[in-house]
């Protein structure tokens, strides 16, 4: 599409050159003599950019701009200002003008800061589309629970440095919706997001996928391809899953993480990355390395900064947030709501599926009923047999006896779980001191 310039200024001259100019340019260029002209064809016609003069017969420039930003906050606008009002030209940027230029100028340096301004407002549209892509395949992140704070406030100081994260949690938790807040966050958000889920793909295929290959390189390979790493190079890679990462490709992924580097397969070109690494699983990957499935290095380099995903169970009164967020999203008429007593059982269920569950659920809700209302006998059988009927936990004693020690155990990690391994918050919970807790983790081999 061709980009359309504004120009209002009160010289006829000026408009007349700058119109010529612009045009050879292949520009589509509109004048204006008048500010209140100018406002009215912006209005109307929706220009690419604007130049403005400062001094105009019947509104000033200031003010014209002001209604121009009101009409389209985005919209560049380039200032002409003589000697004598550059204070005003200062003025004008703090506004929300883009550039300005002082008279007597050289049509050649207008150009340039037309060209100039037009393609960083192309960039940043180009960033907000893919931004709101991000948010439209990721989702974004929900809830004003105390565990969720936590997480808001780690993901915006992680967001500021190019650290490596690995983020846990239970399936259905948002652990790669956080993953795009991080880099949404950082000040790579206007880089590529590349994820690779690592147990979607054979061994030989991941391998490829990772770091590309030449052509050649295995039966099939007809051409040489860019591997997600090198795609990704300046942004950010999202290793989703990474607990299920084959062991001898953690090996090679080991390297790139620690020199940035590797070599496509087949080939024997190193090529160097700058990309944020940042890894996700439902596992206990402390588990794996006792199991021989996860190396314990590479788990220390991954595991700079850990941010874990509280369950759905932990932030129950996230729910109704979460509820008219998904009610929203798939009824944009908002055609239904939810009643109280449905409401009141969604907060009552345990939800092992975590948010994943729950957006299935209001989605199946809206499709059954036939109604305005959602009610409970809208939601699925199994959901309904395993509410949550008692705040009472169930002890369930073995005729063999059991483990006090145990007992304990499961205690804490269900504490740490539901308080995001805060250990103060945790220590306060069960009543002990902090002190008491340290020794209890060591005592239990809990490791977080």
């Amino acid at each position: 599409m061709t980009p359309k310039i504004l120009v209002v200024d009160d010289e006829e001259r000026m408009c007349w050159a700058l119109e010529r100019a612009l045009s050879h340019e292949g520009y589509q260029v509109m004048t204006a003599t008048r500010g209140l002209d100018g406002i009215r064809l912006a209005q109307t016609n929706e220009p690419s950019l604007v130049i403005l003069d400062l001094k105009m017969p019947d509104i000033d420039g200031i003010e014209v701009l002001k209604e121009l930003k009101a009409l389209n906050s985005k919209i560049p606008v380039i200032m002409i200002t003589a000697h004598g009002t550059i204070d005003t030209a200062i003025e004008a940027m703090k506004l929300g003008a883009t550039d300005y230029i002082t008279k007597p100028f050289k049509l050649e340096k207008i150009k340039v800061q037309v060209q100039q301004a037009l393609h960083l407002s192309n960039l940043e549209s180009q960033v907000n589309f893919l931004q709101q892509e991000l948010g439209k395949q990721y989702g974004k992140l929900i809830g004003q629970s105390e565990p969720m704070k936590e997480v808001t406030l780690l993901i915006r100081q992680v967001a500021k440095t190019g650290t490596t994260v690995l983020i846990t949690g239970e399936s259905g938790t948002g652990k790669e919706v956080a993953a795009v807040e991080i880099h949404k966050a950082s000040n790579r958000f206007d880089k590529p997001f590349v994820a690779v889920n690592c147990a979607a793909l054979p061994e030989h295929l991941l391998e490829s996928e990772l770091f590309g290959h030449e052509k050649g390189a295995f039966t099939g390979a007809t051409g040489k391809k860019k591997g997600r790493f090198e795609v990704a190079d300046k942004g950010t890679i999202l290793l989703d899953e990474i607990g299920e990462m084959p062991i001898s490709m953690q090996v090679k992924l080991l390297r790139v993480l620690q020199e940035r580097c590797f070599q496509r397969v087949g080939g024997t070109e190193t090529i160097h990355v700058d990309v944020r690494v940042i890894a996700t699983t439902n596992r206990d990957l402390t588990t794996a390395i006792a199991n021989g499935t996860f190396r314990e290095d590479l788990y220390y380099r991954l595991n700079v900064m850990r941010i874990v995903m509280p369950p759905l169970r932990s932030r129950k009164e996230d729910i109704p947030l979460l509820v008219n967020h998904f009610l929203e999203k798939f009824d944009p008429t908002k055609s239904k709501k939810i009643s109280s007593e449905a409401m009141k059982t969604l907060t009552q269920y345990n939800w092992p599926g975590n948010i994943r569950e729950l957006q299935n659920v209001i989605e199946r809700a809206l499709i059954v009923c036939q109604g305005s209302e959602i009610q409970s006998i809208h939601f699925p059988r199994e959901l309904l047999t395993h509410l949550e009927v008692s705040t009472t936990p169930e002890i369930n004693l073995s005729e063999d006896g059991f483990s006090l020690g145990e007992l304990e155990k499961h205690l804490i990690i269900k504490a740490l779980e539901k308080h995001n391994y805060n250990q103060t918050k945790v220590a306060k919970y069960l009543g002990i001191t902090r002190p008491t807790l340290l020794y209890r983790l060591q005592k239990y081999g809990i490791k977080i």
